[in-house]
């Protein structure tokens, strides 16, 4: 879209007229978006905090410790991420997307595990958007962060017993 009619994004980085899937970027549109990531970084950290302790039952210490360090690996991608977004010359995001909070441990987890699979899936794209514009250092800050969030991705699935999930692009996001 290059012409002064293309939908923007707005500050608080909502997708209204953002761009389909595998759609080149500008680089209003990728600060958008790396704030959209960094609300749901913040997401991550607020979720890891609260079901680190709301994790009951000796089956869930173990776990409970991981989401401790995830927590702190999550505000260091906040840092990460609020930086891009500065030295792209916008403002950092000051929101959370909403947590999931539930009774059960297990869905505790799982509401981690899908935040994973859509962190990653996001990240992946972003790594591309931003190769495609240039931003070749803030592609590898966003891949130094995957490693990080499959790391999560892999602690989630284990402890819910299950394989990690392939992760797949999704057509139209």
């Amino acid at each position: 879209m290059k012409n002064a009619d293309a939908p923007k994004l707005t500050e608080a980085g909502s997708r209204d007229g953002a761009p389909s899937f595998n759609e080149a970027v500008s680089r209003d549109q990728l600060i958008g978006l790396l704030n959209e990531d960094l609300s749901r970084e913040y997401q991550a950290i607020i979720s890891y905090v609260v079901y680190s302790q709301a994790l009951k039952g000796a089956q869930y210490m173990n776990i409970a410790d991981e989401l401790e360090k995830h927590a702190a690996e999550e505000l260091n991608h906040a840092l990460i991420v609020a930086n891009q977004v500065d030295y792209l010359g916008g403002m950092p995001a000051s929101t959370a997307k909403p947590v999931r909070t539930s009774e059960k441990a297990t869905d505790m987890l799982k509401f981690d595990l899908e935040n994973e699979i859509e962190t990653i899936r996001n990240y992946r794209e972003r790594v591309k958007q931003c190769e495609e514009l240039g931003e070749y250092a803030v592609a590898e800050h966003i891949r130094e962060i995957l490693i990080d969030e499959q790391d999560h991705l892999i602690a989630l699935a284990t402890a819910l017993g299950q394989d990690p999930p392939v992760i797949t692009a999704v057509k139209g996001k």
